[in-house]
């Protein structure tokens, strides 16, 4: 060969070895895309289904239950249930991808036999067990719905009376699933986590709002409840929401989303470890702990989430609004119910009891329930002011569940709302509160006794002061020595308002005004003394 070269001319020479490296290069090229593409087929062949789904799980009633996973391409994986004759047969597409569904019967009431389910790959078995048929319900949002049931002794944490519950926690038809928590800066299709029975062993660690909830809707139903908690304290409601939603609105973009895209700290790696900072992030904790969610069959989701966007009255309705719409898009299961809680009495480092900038963002939080199949669970009596992650859940669990029982499961002997104001009337100096006859509940009452507390009138001056307040039948009369002419009422109006009045079925009247002067300099609260 070389003494072949050493004959030619320099430029047949030179021809010659740019032909040798043409046909070398392109082998290679050959050899390294049939490698990667070997490689690539090795790495997706192992057949495994998404980790959400696990022996232990609670499978939600009477809806078809989606499944998925990853195999060989077109690969045949078949599904059986124990509680179906038929066979599932599905075929995976050219990545490897398979996603299935059979269909659920309704839950049995008192019937808690536990089920399997097994899928079959090229002579690969996996086999879930100890499936129970229930409800599921998904919760989210931020510490007040992370907080622990159970706390340890000598510090102020924990719910109260934990120790009296704890006793009491060998429910193991209740399933709770905790997912990990993650971080991405792209929706993602996967999550870490187990399914866990709730025994003395478990249930201290779970979510005390979900824990209540998922027991009351477990004692009415007498049905298995599964929960799927994602959630993670100090984060806020855009670091929820997608990127699809924050990008379609100009308004949501230009406050949540264009500062971070233009800033450096969007360039970096994302990982999964927490930081106070990722938390808030945009878009974040969306694309790592409900996007790999999304599909999964499940009844309605619970949210506790507002404490790190409470200076966003003016946009929050606007941001959980597009949040919802598309968590229920992602779901594909209709108008999923969404029910939260509004903020409890915080004062937030402000030491004037007149502040209330909280009051609005409450108020934000109510216009939400112009979303259709959305509610709100009103915890303003809560008497935890100075507390921002206040112990006293029960209550907030079970306001929860007294609106999913009613509106969900049909028990509609149980209130599950606090009176909503109706009109006022005005009477010279007097004024009369009325209220919406739904929400009153055999009628109002005081929870100490004591005369209704947290009313505020005020006259064209548009200077509120505290006014005395009684009950009559199912009217509130209102006056003030201050206040010869009033002619606006504000109630529970102020970030550490603690309230007393509720109606008979002891939930507490929600927090309104009745004027639109949030904007006027003007405009005061004065406390009497």
């Amino acid at each position: 060969m070389l003494n072949r070269l050493n004959k030619m001319n320099k430029p047949s020479y030179v021809a010659a070895f740019l032909l040798l490296f043409i046909i070398v290069f392109n082998s290679n090229v050959t050899l390294g895309n049939a490698f990667l593409k070997h490689r690539t087929v090795e790495i997706d062949t192992a057949f495994k289904l998404a980790n959400i789904f696990q022996s232990n799980m609670v499978l939600q009633q009477h809806k078809p239950f989606r499944i998925w996973g990853k195999a060989s391409p077109a690969n045949t994986i078949t599904l059986k249930a124990d509680w179906s004759t038929k066979t599932i047969k599905i075929t995976t597409d050219e990545q490897g991808n398979w996603k299935g569904e059979i269909a659920v019967p309704k839950a049995v009431i008192r019937d808690f036999t536990p089920h399997s389910l097994t899928l079959t790959d090229n002579g690969t078995n996996v086999n879930l067990s100890n499936l129970l048929i229930g409800e599921v319900w998904l919760a989210s949002g931020q510490s007040n719905m992370q907080f622990s049931l159970k706390g340890e002794k000598g510090k102020n944490n924990g719910a109260l009376n934990y120790e009296e519950e704890m006793a009491a926690t060998n429910l193991p038809n209740i399933r709770f699933f905790y997912t990990d928590l993650n971080f991405k800066a792209q929706p993602y299709n996967q999550v870490t986590g187990k399914w866990v029975l709730c025994t003395p062993e478990t249930a201290g660690h779970f979510s005390a709002v979900a824990y209540y909830f998922s027991k009351e809707l477990y004692e009415h139903l007498n049905i298995p409840v599964g929960i799927i908690l994602s959630t993670i304290g100090a984060s806020t409601g855009q670091a929820w929401t997608s990127r699809k939603v924050l990008e379609s609105d100009t308004i949501l973009y230009n406050k949540y989303l264009r500062s971070y895209d233009s800033s450096p700290k969007s360039k970096n790696l994302v990982t999964s470890g927490f930081s106070f900072e990722k938390v808030t992030l945009p878009t974040l904790l969306y694309n790592a702990m409900i996007h790999p969610l999304a599909g999964f069959s499940i009844k309605g989701f619970i949210w506790y989430q507002g404490e790190f966007n409470r200076s966003d009255k003016d946009l929050y309705t606007r941001l959980q609004t597009g949040m919802i719409k598309s968590w229920r898009e992602d779901f594909d299961q209709g108008d999923l119910p969404f029910y939260l809680v509004q903020m409890p009495p915080y004062y937030w480092g402000n030491e004037n009891t007149e502040a209330n900038d909280y009051a609005y963002f409450r108020e934000a939080q109510a216009n939400i329930r112009k979303l259709k199949n959305t509610e709100m669970a009103v915890i303003i009596d809560d008497d935890e002011a100075r507390n921002l992650h206040p112990r006293n859940k029960k209550p907030v669990g079970i306001r929860l569940s007294k609106v999913a029982l009613n509106k969900d499961y049909k028990f509609k002997n149980i209130p599950y709302l606090g009176p909503h104001f109706s009109k006022m009337k005005i009477n010279g100096s007097t004024v009369e509160i009325l209220f919406k006859k739904s929400t009153l509940a055999a009628g109002l009452i005081t929870s100490d006794n004591q005369p209704p507390k947290e009313f505020y009138i005020a006259g064209s001056n548009k200077i509120f002061y505290e006014a005395t307040a009684a009950i009559e039948g199912n009217k509130i009369i209102l006056t003030s020595d201050k206040v010869a002419n009033p002619i606006a009422v504000r109630y529970a109006f102020r970030n550490i308002a603690v309230t007393n009045l509720t109606n008979k079925a002891g939930l507490p009247v929600e927090p309104f005004r009745t004027d639109n002067w949030e904007q006027d300099p003007n405009m005061k609260v004065i406390i009497k003394s």
